[in-house]
């Protein structure tokens, strides 16, 4: 539960980013790039602060 909000909340930021770009007249394939190398990073931190941390 935690990593789908944690996504949730990344993909409104994600959003919101890609909006700012295209009213500011950023080209639609640079926007779609940076919203999958974005993505990706959200995925990869998204799993390290979610993860359960080992009992040891």
């Amino acid at each position: 539960m935690s990593f789908a909000l944690y996504m949730v909340g990344f993909l409104i930021f994600l959003g919101g980013l890609a909006w700012g770009a295209s009213v500011a007249g950023v080209p639609t394939l640079y926007i779609g790039i940076g919203a999958l190398i974005l993505l990706g990073i959200g995925i990869f931190s998204g799993v390290g602060r979610t993860r359960g941390k080992d009992p040891s």
